[in-house]
């Protein structure tokens, strides 16, 4: 029997994951169907008998709205939300704002996976040329962190999303587990990712090939030493989790001509 349960999830659908776009740091909202994803996430939640203690969030605005959805679908909208930098969005570097499927085109199906998926592997750094360098580094949600905003990155692979990650989780988010509370963390795909590789001990080779859609939560069922009694759980439908997986995969190939 589990010692401590633990649900994670990619937030709902965003603006730019609509038009497949690199989003990374910039502060999309939720697309309609975003929003429909996450209400649905907390119905599914909700008849599922989960009730939560403690929600951990990024700084983010489509991880911070899908956590507000869940719990006012859940009824538990007094439940306290904690916010971090260190559960953003991988940082994407100069591909942010970039459709990945014509990046697809030009540099080839493989190197976007590789940028995309790979765990080491870190994409060119954003400059101070770039459209959204202004909009990101210039945030003053950044200036009430942990590190000075001259320290942010200014690209990431998945290693370093979770060489970052990892200090919030062991200092912050696995003491409230242990003390036995119910945890919900809204994150993104890929810090989400990052947490699952830490927790059930994927590999560099493995991690390339997870993939984590959008709105759909995550069961984690630890030992007393976190460790994983099984492998992580997708919650719901399982053919259309499934469909919704490849819909994602297929985001960084070659669009296809329409007939």
């Amino acid at each position: 029997m589990a010692k401590y349960k633990l649900v994670l999830l990619r937030h709902g659908e965003g603006a730019w994951n609509k038009e497949n776009r690199f989003c990374s740091w910039v502060d999309q909202k939720l697309s309609s169907d975003g929003i429909k994803e996450a209400q649905n996430c907390g119905k599914h939640l909700k008849a599922l008998g989960f009730e939560f203690d403690l929600v951990f969030t990024s700084v983010l605005r489509r991880s911070i709205q899908t956590a507000w959805l869940i719990l006012e679908e859940m009824g538990q909208e007094w439940v306290p939300i904690q916010s971090s930098w260190r559960l953003n969005e991988r940082h994407y570097g100069a591909l942010i704002g970039l459709n990945r499927a014509e990046m697809a085109l030009n540099h080839g199906e493989e190197q976007v996976k590789i940028w995309r998926r790979s765990y080491d592997v870190t994409p060119p750094p954003i400059t101070e040329s770039h459209p959204y360098y202004e909009e990101i580094y210039n945030d003053r949600r950044y200036k009430c962190g942990d590190v000075s905003q001259d320290h942010l990155p200014k690209a990431e692979s998945l290693k370093d999303v979770l060489d970052r990650l990892l200090p919030y989780w062991n200092e912050k988010i696995v003491p409230e587990l242990k003390s036995g509370k119910m945890i919900l963390i809204s994150a993104h795909g890929n810090s989400s990712r990052a947490l699952l590789k830490h927790v059930e001990g994927i590999s560099d080779e493995d991690i390339i090939n997870v993939t984590l859609p959008t709105g759909v939560p995550i069961l984690l069922e630890l030992d007393e030493n976190l460790r994983p009694l099984g492998p992580h759980q997708f919650l719901g439908d399982q053919e259309a989790i499934q469909a919704a997986i490849k819909k994602v995969e297929d985001q960084g190939k070659v669009k296809s001509p329409e007939k």
